[in-house]
């Protein structure tokens, strides 16, 4: 954590500052920096990408003057929120007039109330290490304003409401999510106050849009190690509402001593390791549930033990459900997270055999994309590390390591993600004399076949040879 003369000479750097400073003395108004960029000064993280500013006055015409300033026409106003947010290069400078957000009882729409002052807003705020503000005006530029104890809040790494946090709750119920983000990303405690609010307020969160929530469940995901928030979400019981079909994982059963992991913690664990490898959000959703099918395809075998068969291409198909329940993206990120969770255990297919077949890499390299085994392999590696560390293990890895070689050697040599056959319908129409019919696409279909299993290489002389024998042949039983 900081000192207080470190966050001051880092503050005064920032180039922005000076000019609101400047803009409010003209408007006769007060204005502030607060929120998650004082924090992350106080935690010593000097990369900001977004600032809070809070004027005691109207915030749009702040964001107007300033946007003007700097020659930008990036600004974005939002009457109904009081909001006003200005894109400079790579920082999002938000305005807001002191305010307080609240929701009234069965009421998914949040509302606003305005303040004068800017302790009014602070005592609005969800935590106590999100109150914190420096001024920005001239008679005390640089000030910080901590009424709630928010410094000594983030020094104990401790999540507190600056009132009580049955109001705080109350008056947003998505806070008590907000908590678990915060405790899992800064790796800090929640207050033992707020675990009592939280358990006596836990049904409120149904009066929150999905979307609102699954903005903070995707910032838990893109955390270094996601399984912290996703056990207390369990815990509290936001999980039930969120993703009950993750819940069913959930549990052991043992017959005739035969029984499976817990799928549940598992997938928790690869979670984790994958959050290690990458930032992508929508392979942390793969990731997560990609033995999601499990529990439905689960089966005892007397003298086996339990399968799971085909539960990849369950749970593949349990993904338009669960994307268009939660109001995620139904375009390409579900049919991304469809794919890896389908071919999830292809790589681990392939590489079990002693001998591993070119053509079948190649058949779904063009099926699947490179990109997308890049992806496959990361899932495969982090799940087989979640295993006890043995020569098994050891060797497993080395496979998987040796298949990744074999395919990106594939796909470096013949381009197979972008791969275009040189035969079209209009050769295949003129050819035979025919009309646009099945056919056309049945031809193009195996030559595409051969192109791709490395029968025939891919050019034009080959591919008509290929068009000519097996249109022959169709157009012949067909007659």
């Amino acid at each position: 954590m900081l000192k207080k003369k470190d966050i001051l000479k880092t503050f005064k750097k920032e180039k922005y500052f000076s000019l609101i400073c400047s803009l409010s003395k003209k408007l006769n108004i007060k204005s502030y920096v607060i929120g998650g960029y004082v924090r992350d000064l106080f935690l010593n993280k000097n990369n900001p990408k977004d600032i809070d500013i809070v004027t005691t006055g109207d915030s749009f015409i702040l964001a107007k003057i300033f946007s003007k300033s700097l020659s930008t026409k990036q600004i974005y106003i939002f009457k109904k929120f009081k909001t006003a947010i200005v894109k400079c290069k790579n920082i999002r400078i938000e305005f807001v007039s002191t305010r307080k957000e609240y929701y009234n009882i069965y009421d998914n729409k949040p509302y606003v109330k305005i303040f004068r002052t800017i302790k009014e807003d602070q005592k609005r705020r969800d935590f106590t290490i999100n109150t914190i503000a420096i001024s920005l005006n001239k008679e005390n530029f640089g000030k910080i304003l901590d009424p709630f104890n928010g410094i000594k809040d983030i020094k104990n790494k401790i999540i507190k409401t600056p009132i009580n946090p049955n109001i705080t709750f109350y008056d947003d119920p998505l806070r008590m999510i907000r908590a678990i983000r915060f405790k899992t990303i800064l790796n800090f405690k929640i207050d033992k106050s707020l675990i009592k609010s939280i358990e006596d307020n836990i049904d409120r969160i149904k009066i929150v849009s999905i979307e609102r929530i699954i903005e903070e469940f995707n910032k838990i995901l893109l955390s270094n190690k996601p399984s912290i928030g996703l056990k207390s979400m369990y815990k509290f019981g936001f999980l039930f509402y969120i993703l009950p079909d993750f819940i069913s994982l959930k549990g052991k059963k043992n017959i005739n001593g035969y029984s499976y992991k817990y799928n549940f913690i598992h997938s928790l664990k690869v979670l984790d390791n994958i959050s290690k490898l990458t930032k992508n959000l929508w392979l942390k959703w793969a990731t997560l549930l990609h033995d999601i099918g499990k529990n439905i395809a689960k089966k005892f075998v007397v003298n086996k033990g339990w399968t799971f068969y085909k539960h990849e291409i369950i749970g593949s198909n349990m993904i338009p459900y669960i994307f268009h329940r939660l109001k995620l993206s139904l375009k390409n990120n579900m049919k991304y997270v469809q794919t890896i969770i389908k071919y999830s255990n292809m790589p681990i297919i392939l590489y079990n055999n002693n001998s591993v077949k070119i053509s079948s890499i190649r058949k779904y390299i063009y099926i699947i994309g490179f990109n997308n085994i890049k992806d496959l392999i990361k899932l495969c590696y982090c799940n087989i590390i979640t295993q006890n560390k043995n020569i098994k293990t050891i060797n497993k890895i080395k496979k998987i390591i040796f298949f990744y070689k074999i395919t990106k050697k594939i796909e470096k040599k013949y381009n197979i993600s972008n791969l275009k056959i040189p035969i079209n319908g209009h050769h295949i129409i003129n050819y035979f004399k025919i009309k646009p019919s099945k056919i056309i696409g049945v031809i193009k279909n195996i030559i595409k076949n051969y192109i791709v299993k490395g029968k025939i290489l891919n050019n034009y002389e080959e591919s008509f040879k290929l068009m000519k024998k097996i249109g022959n042949k169709i157009l012949k039983k067909k007659i």
